[in-house]
C-alpha cells in the first residue's frame, strides 16, 4: 500500500509554485531511508522568475529605513518562535535529528540570530564625514549590494538559511535562496513564515539540485553569490561567479584540530570533545574531529574517549537518549564508511567503525588512533561521527600538525597554562580558536575560515558588512 508523498513547492514573488516544467525529485527521511515528499527540480525558467522577482522588489526594499527592516526581522523572529514545533517537525524529517536537541539547540540560537541582525540593521557605520581636501567634504555610504543568490547546505538546513537571509535582508538586499536537494522541507516552511511578513519578491526559495545552484550563480541578475558547502562546490561557485565578477561569500569545509596538553583535565576534556565531535553525527564544519594529544597522556585519553564513543548513542529522532541522528544520505554514509575501510594498517579503530541498524543511514560514534600526519583520514574531511587521535611530543610539533591541512575554519586548545594558550591562539592558522571548549557560537562573534575553508564571515557585524558595499560621496563646500 503506497503512501502519497507531500508536495513541496518553490516560493517565488510571493506565491508557491511548482517547477515550470513540472519536474520533481523525491525527498528522503534519512532516519528511515523512505521518501516522504517531492520537491521541484527547478530549471532555467524557475531561476529566471525568482531573479526577476527579487530584482523588481529590490528598489523598494533597499529604500526602506533600517527601523522598518528591523521591525520586519523582529516579526520574523517572533513567527519562528510561534511556529517552532512546525519548524522542528520539518527539520527532523529533513535530517533525522533528535527532536529534543533540535528544539533546544537550534530554535533558540536561530531566533537570537535573526534578532541580532534586526538590531544590526540600525548600526551600519562608516568613517565620519570630514574635509580631507580643502573645500571638499567626504562621507562614506554603506549600501545593500542588490539581489543575493544563496545556497544552503544539508547539515543545518534551518540554521544555515538564517545565517544567509538574516544579514542580507537586514542590509536591504533581496534574496533567492536554494536549500539542498536532500533537505528542502524546513526552508519551504521558512518561506511561508517570511512571506507573511515581507513584501512579495524580497525573499524567494528555489528548490533543486546542483545544476539549479549553478544556474543561480551564473545568472546575470545577482550581485553576490553565497554558499555554505564543500570545497569542491565553493571552488565551482567562485569560478562561475568570476565570469561576471560577482561578489562571493564562501563557508566551506573544516578539519578542526583539538590540541590537548598534558595539564588538561582529561575527564572534562573528553566529555566536551566527544560531544563536539559526535553531535549532529559529526556533520559540522567545526566538529572536533582531529585530536592531537600530548604523548604523556595519550593512552589514558584514548581509552576515555573510546569509552565516551561507546556510550554516545545514535537512533531515531523520538528517542530521548540519543546524542545524534543519521548521516544525511546514502552517499554520505558510503563516504564515511569508505574512510574507515581504507584505513592504513598502522591505524587502530578504538570504538565504532560500523553502520548501525538495518534502516536509515546511521553510523556508530568512532575513534581511530595510531595515525600519521599524511594519512587520508587526517588530511580530508570525513563529515561523520569519527574522531581521530594523534600523539605529539611538544608544542612546536602540535602547531605544525594542527596547521598541516588545507582547511582552516576552527580549532581548540586544551590547557591550564594561560601563556601557552595565548601562544597557541596566535600560532593556530584557523578562523576560530577555542580555549578549553569547542563549538559554542554566538551571534555577536564572526564565523569563517581561511585557506580552503573559504572567505567571508557569517554572524556578527563583520558578517553583516559582507552584505553591503561602500560608496564615497564628495561634495564641494563652495557650490
Amino acid at each position: 500500500m503506497s503512501t502519497e508523498l507531500r508536495r513541496l513547492r518553490n516560493y517565488i514573488d510571493g506565491e508557491f509554485r511548482d517547477a515550470a516544467d513540472g519536474r520533481t525529485t523525491e525527498v528522503v527521511n534519512p532516519a528511515t531511508g523512505e521518501a516522504y515528499a517531492t520537491a521541484p527540480l527547478s530549471g532555467q525558467a524557475d531561476v529566471d522568475a525568482a531573479m526577476a522577482a527579487a530584482a523588481a522588489a529590490f528598489p523598494a526594499w533597499r529604500d526602506t529605513t533600517p527601523a522598518e527592516r528591523q521591525k520586519a526581522l523582529l516579526k520574523i523572529a517572533d513567527a519562528f518562535e510561534e511556529r517552532a514545533e512546525e519548524l522542528i517537525a520539518a527539520e527532523v524529517e529533513n535530517t533525522g535529528k533528535p527532536i529534543g536537541l533540535t528544539r533546544s539547540e537550534e530554535i533558540p540560537p536561530m531566533v537570537d540570530q535573526i534578532r541580532f541582525f534586526a538590531g544590526a540593521a540600525r548600526l551600519l557605520e562608516g568613517r565620519s564625514a570630514g574635509e580631507y581636501m580643502e573645500g571638499l567634504t567626504s562621507i562614506v555610504r554603506r549600501e545593500p549590494i542588490g539581489v543575493c543568490a544563496q545556497v544552503a547546505p544539508w547539515n543545518y538546513p534551518m540554521m544555515m538559511a538564517v545565517w544567509k537571509f538574516a544579514p542580507a535582508l537586514a542590509a536591504g538586499n533581496t534574496v533567492v535562496l536554494k536549500p539542498s536537494d536532500t533537505t528542502p522541507a524546513s526552508t519551504v516552511l521558512i518561506a511561508d513564515i517570511i512571506g507573511s511578513v515581507l513584501p512579495k519578491g524580497v525573499f524567494n526559495v528555489v528548490c533543486g539540485d546542483r545544476d539549479t545552484g549553478r544556474l543561480m550563480v551564473e545568472h546575470p541578475t545577482p550581485a553576490m553569490a553565497s554558499i555554505t558547502g564543500s570545497v569542491r562546490a565553493g571552488m565551482s561557485v567562485a569560478e562561475s561567479a568570476s565570469k561576471d565578477l560577482k561578489r562571493v561569500h564562501l563557508e566551506l569545509g573544516g578539519k578542526a584540530p583539538v590540541v590537548v596538553f598534558e595539564d588538561t583535565d582529561i575527564d572534562k576534556a573528553v566529555e566536551d570533545i566527544s560531544v563536539a565531535g559526535f553531535f549532529n553525527a559529526g556533520q559540522d564544519c567545526t566538529a572536533a574531529t582531529r585530536v592531537l594529544v600530548h604523548e604523556s597522556i595519550h593512552d589514558e585519553f584514548v581509552a576515555a574517549l573510546a569509552k565516551a564513543a561507546e556510550e554516545a548513542k545514535t537512533g531515531q529522532p523520538d528517542d530521548e537518549d540519543v546524542l545524534f541522528g543519521p548521516l544525511n544520505n546514502p552517499n554520505q554514509l558510503k563516504q564515511v564508511a569508505g574512510f574507515i575501510e581504507r584505513l592504513p594498517a598502522h591505524a587502530k579503530v578504538e570504538a565504532g567503525g560500523h553502520q548501525v541498524g538495518d534502516k536509515g543511514y546511521f553510523y556508530a560514534a568512532t575513534v581511530v588512533s595510531g595515525l600519521k600526519q599524511d594519512d587520508e583520514i587526517i588530511q580530508q574531511e570525513v563529515f561523520g561521527p569519527v574522531i581521530t587521535v594523534q600523539s605529539f611530543s611538544d608544542e612546536d610539533q602540535a602547531v605544525e600538525w594542527a596547521n598541516g591541512v588545507e582547511y582552516a575554519l576552527a580549532s581548540s586548545v586544551w590547557t591550564k597554562n594561560h601563556s601557552r594558550a595565548m601562544r597557541m591562539s596566535k600560532k593556530l592558522d584557523f578562523g576560530c580558536v577555542w580555549i578549553n571548549t569547542h563549538i559554542p557560537l554566538v551571534a555577536e562573534m564572526p564565523h569563517g575560515g581561511f585557506k580552503k575553508s573559504g572567505y567571508g564571515k557569517d554572524l556578527s557585524a563583520y558578517g553583516f558588512e559582507d552584505y553591503t558595499r561602500i560608496k564615497h560621496v564628495m561634495t564641494s563646500l563652495d557650490a
